[in-house]
């Protein structure tokens, strides 16, 4: 396979598709949950608030499909499913901790920040 310039963002990168599929807040969220050990989908689910089965579904696929999370099904009755992070998908944990990290330390300025933003513009949504 030929390597593809990815330069600019360009929209032929397959980094770009990438970034998409590991940088919304369902996965990361998913790999957070997973960073203590294996977690059945059930469980995943209720530590999510808000998240959908499909959503959820989805969101597992493509992180297997990456090779962030291996799926095992345990041979229980019923059967269960357990997601697991893979050695790849630990890697992402650093800069997801930082991220978080970075949300939770900035979350007063960026709550000023919008305070100001709907008190100039007259909103008070999210945007």
């Amino acid at each position: 396979m030929d390597k593809i310039a990815c330069e600019s963002f360009s929209a032929s990168c397959p980094s770009r598709v990438l970034f998409e599929q590991i940088a919304d807040k369902w996965s990361m969220m998913v790999l957070a949950v997973l960073d203590a050990g294996p977690v059945r989908f059930n469980a995943i689910k209720r530590h999510l608030e808000g998240i959908t089965q499909k959503a959820l579904t989805d969101c597992l696929r493509r992180l297997e499909r990456n090779g962030l999370v291996e799926r095992r099904v345990l041979p229980t009755s019923p059967v269960g499913v357990e997601y697991e992070i893979t050695p790849l998908g630990r890697t992402l944990q650093p800069p997801f901790k930082a991220l978080y990290g970075w949300t939770i330390e900035q979350m007063p300025e960026v709550e000023a920040a919008r305070e100001a933003f709907d008190k100039r513009t007259g909103q008070s949504q999210a945007i």
